[in-house]
């Protein structure tokens, strides 16, 4: 199969996607990417019929009977331009005989340095100050922060992007406290910080940050019995996953005022509204109570989104599948024996 000859269907579109994708296809690889608005499901699984790749991210469905009709319609390889891949029936796509490939990795600067935003914005209540100051009102009542400098920082999880976010706030003079079930001790040598236990790290820190996977063990991390060891007014910020939350639980931490403020770029059931224009749906009631607090401030799993990101995202997709149509190795396959 030549690079000309390659049929990618491509889902859940966005102008960002094409404007990302679509040089580098120009300049490099020349295949024939069919872009399609809506996301993978049982119902538009049809329109696979003829290419070669399904390219798929986070909210598209890949389940077992989708799968199925993929490899009905002659889809060679599954490529997933996205990290996560729970919405992947990996054991189906292996008894299809279906490779999934992924991005491991955009950017994990951008993803840290997106957490830091959360902090401060937080902190200094930039969110409260720009709609007051649009409206006319000067008044700082309200708005009070806190020095960063000399306070303790917990982060729970250490791969690469919370090492990135340790080094940015040791830059602002913060004390790190590092909970990971595997310990790298060079590391904190090197870093000077301090890994202690989850129970310690709840009981001493004024900030925590969530950088582990979802895993059976990670899932509700937060819930009432975690939240009930932290400090009084503690920020917990999470750049990970949305079920390393319990939602219902953290709002309970919010009106008790035992949790201070709250950023989240993630959420748990956040499949059914990021990335899309909700503004003239109702959302559900436990999503709308989260929005209803001032010290709360949810994007939209945006922490990704940088221009690098994308441009890394695509390259390493359109390789993935370059390396599939030549026979080589897939360093980034996903399957049930590597996960």
């Amino acid at each position: 199969m030549t690079d000309h000859s390659c049929r990618i269907a491509f889902f859940d579109a966005k102008p960002y996607d094409r404007d990302s994708f679509n040089p580098i296809n120009e300049r490099e690889f020349h295949y024939d990417i069919r872009y399609f608005k809506g996301h993978l499901t049982p119902d538009s699984v049809p329109l696979t019929r003829g290419t070669d790749v399904a390219c798929i991210f986070v909210n598209d469905t890949a389940n077992r009977e989708v799968i199925r009709s993929l490899k009905e319609n002659g889809v060679k390889l599954l490529a997933l331009r996205c990290a996560g891949f729970n919405n992947v029936d990996l054991k189906a796509a292996e008894e299809a005989d279906l490779p999934v490939v992924r991005v491991p990795q955009y950017s994990p600067y951008a993803v840290a340095e997106h957490a830091v935003a959360l902090m401060l914005s937080l902190n200094r209540k930039i969110h409260r100050a720009y709609w007051r100051t649009r409206d006319g009102n000067f008044s700082l009542h309200g708005l009070m922060g806190f020095d960063m400098n000399g306070k303790t920082a917990g982060i729970i999880g250490t791969g690469k992007i919370a090492r990135i976010l340790i080094r940015i706030l040791k830059g602002f003079g913060m004390n790190i406290l590092a909970y990971d079930p595997y310990p790298d001790q060079r590391f904190a040598e090197e870093a000077g910080i301090t890994y202690t236990t989850l129970d310690d790290l709840y009981a001493r820190s004024d900030i925590i940050s969530l950088h582990c996977p979802l895993t059976p063990e990670t899932e509700y991390l937060i819930n009432a019995d975690s939240i009930g060891k932290m400090k009084d007014g503690v920020m917990i910020i999470n750049t990970g996953r949305g079920k390393l939350i319990n939602t219902e639980m953290l709002i309970d931490g919010l009106k008790s005022k035992k949790v201070g403020s709250a950023g989240l770029d993630v959420y748990e059931e956040e499949g059914e509204y990021f990335y899309e224009d909700k503004s003239d749906r109702i959302i559900d009631d436990t999503l709308a109570r989260l929005l209803s607090f001032n010290n709360v401030i949810l994007t939209s799993h945006q922490g990704f989104f940088t221009k690098e990101a994308l441009h890394n995202i695509a390259e390493v997709t359109l390789h993935n599948i370059r390396d599939f149509l030549e026979g080589k190795p897939l360093a980034n396959r996903v399957s049930l024996q590597s996960h």
